[in-house]
């Protein structure tokens, strides 16, 4: 076969077809992105940002849409197209995630072509307003109580009274701040930043969003050598993790801490894999003292730098462990020190588990019992879920020391099992809310799956979405809404595996069948 772009023609090489398109050299550079399913995408992302504008997290009273021309996108019939336009960019977006789906799965795109992708859907996202949640007015007001001498561990934003605390929602808004102390001094710096600029609200928006971005170009790049440690494909792990709707609406452009938390879980579980175990336990130390669910990694860690100690299995597992417990030590007390309000942010730990829905499995379970007994007998609700949440954490329990004893022996399986405990967290906590599974998955995404697993990927990042209306109120009782919300999930599920699984692309290429005429006008005409 010739090595030609064009096969000869009489012994002479052909010119190119002038009809022929050229690809642009930034094209290539990238890797050659799918256009449609870029522009597809794209196209979501800037309809998620206009709407978002009326529908979101908006503020209370808006610098630039309040009493002008504009302000209608937020009452009304405008606020009701805003909302449609959020939703139609969500559908666009998860449609563009699942077409690249399938080039991901048939080889067909490099991981320079899901990354290059997925920055062209996230960069509307900067100049978002937050997107189906009001977290990031909490962040700031959290990070302005110290500023003002308030302790955040002890009072909640509603002492300030100011422009900071009325965009707070107002389940949050005497509720004592529940990160660590690392988040606190990060905190502080966005609400020095808010101060300066005039208390710009937009700036500290767009500030926090850039700031947490940190965690996700930490994740990209520790993507790639950890996966193919833990046995996984880069462009898949990319796709689960990086393109995926949960990562682009929900942690950026909702801006939520936990971004942060899982660009340090994966560069300390590859620190780990590499045999750099104090710079690994560090680096998930500082995840900890962000969020404290972090800290599930530590053990899982101990094992990966016990596995590379001399000795029986017992004195190794001391060794690593005596040392791990130093280095937890030396960091978690530094945050501590300097962020200057001791430990009174573990008492604030509980302030998430005031949240009941049912998306939390143990609370799932313990409003299906409350709702069963009620049909009976009229009884109060919170004993059946504080009960369920008991069962719960108890389930929880032995997961996590099953995984535990299961990864012993260090290694990649380490971090697996890691990952596995960590999603576990996440949906069997007391409270469970979209973004919590980002824990997990930013472990999990860089292991093997299979077609079928990504399917269940497929569904569960759609329905993560859509559980929580765009201004951050629940969703989750609105059950003809919901059931809507499962078809379409289990619709885009399918499609990944099966294109067109409705069949339309068939139908509108059908030739319409020929018209027949009514037997009397066939038998009138004259023969031939």
């Amino acid at each position: 076969m010739s090595a030609q772009p064009f096969p000869p023609i009489d012994g002479r090489a052909s010119l190119p077809k002038a009809s022929a398109p050229v690809a642009p050299r930034w094209h290539a550079r990238f890797g050659g992105p799918p256009r449609r399913t870029v522009l597809l995408g794209l196209t979501g992302s800037v309809l998620l940002v206009l709407g978002g504008l009326g529908a979101g997290g908006v503020l209370v009273r808006d610098p630039v849409l309040t009493n002008s021309v504009l302000g209608f996108w937020r009452y009304g019939h405008g606020r009701e197209m805003a909302t449609a336009l959020v939703y139609l960019g969500v559908g666009l977006l998860v449609w563009a995630w699942v077409r690249l789906g399938r080039d991901v799965l048939a080889d067909r795109v490099s991981g320079r072509v899901v990354v290059s992708t997925a920055a062209v859907w996230l960069a509307p996202m900067l100049v978002a307003p937050p997107l189906f949640t009001r977290d990031v007015f909490s962040y700031l007001a959290q990070g302005t109580l110290p500023l003002r001498g308030h302790d955040p561990y002890q009072v909640g934003p509603d002492v300030l009274g100011d422009v900071l605390s009325e965009n707070v929602h107002y389940f949050w808004q005497d509720t004592p701040a529940p990160y660590g102390p690392l988040f606190i001094l990060l905190a502080k710096g966005m609400a020095w930043l808010f101060s300066a600029t005039g208390q710009s609200m937009i700036v500290g928006v767009v500030g926090w969003r850039l700031l947490l971005l940190s965690g996700l170009l930490l994740l990209v790049w520790a993507l790639p050598e950890l996966t193919r440690r833990l046995g996984g494909r880069v462009p898949v792990a990319l796709w689960v993790a990086v393109a995926n709707p949960v990562t682009v609406i929900h942690l950026v452009g909702g801006i939520h801490n936990d971004l942060l938390v899982v660009g340090l879980l994966a560069a300390g579980s590859l620190f780990a894999l590499r045999g750099r175990h104090v710079t690994a336990i560090a680096l998930v130390t500082c995840a900890m003292a962000v969020k404290a669910t972090a800290g599930v990694a530590l053990p899982f860690l101990v094992l990966v730098w016990a596995a590379r100690l001399p000795g029986s299995s017992r004195v190794r597992l001391a060794k690593a462990t005596a040392a791990g417990l130093g280095v937890f030590g030396v960091v978690f007390a530094f945050w501590t020190l300097v962020a200057g309000f001791g430990l009174g942010w573990l008492p604030a730990l509980s302030a998430p588990s005031m949240i009941v829905n049912w998306l939390s499995m143990p609370t799932a379970a313990g409003e299906l019992a409350f709702t069963a007994v009620n049909l009976v007998a009229e009884v109060d609700k919170q004993p059946f879920v504080n009960v369920a949440r008991i069962l719960g954490a108890a389930v929880l329990l032995v997961i996590a020391v099953r995984q535990w004893w299961a990864a012993r022996d260090g290694g990649p399986n380490a971090v697996r099992q890691a990952g596995v405990v960590l999603l576990a967290v996440a949906v069997l906590s007391p409270t469970m809310l979209p973004w919590y599974v980002s824990w997990g998955m930013a472990l999990l995404a860089m292991t093997a799956w299979t077609p079928r697993g990504l399917a269940y990927v497929v569904f569960g990042s759609v329905w993560l979405l859509v559980v929580y209306y765009p201004d951050g109120e629940t969703a989750l009782y609105n059950w003809p809404y919901l059931a809507v919300c499962a078809l379409l999930a289990g619709l885009a599920a399918v499609s990944l595996l099966r294109p067109d699984p409705l069949h339309l692309a068939a139908a509108a290429r059908a030739p319409a069948s020929p018209r027949r005429e009514p037997a009397r006008t066939r038998r009138s005409r004259p023969p031939l």
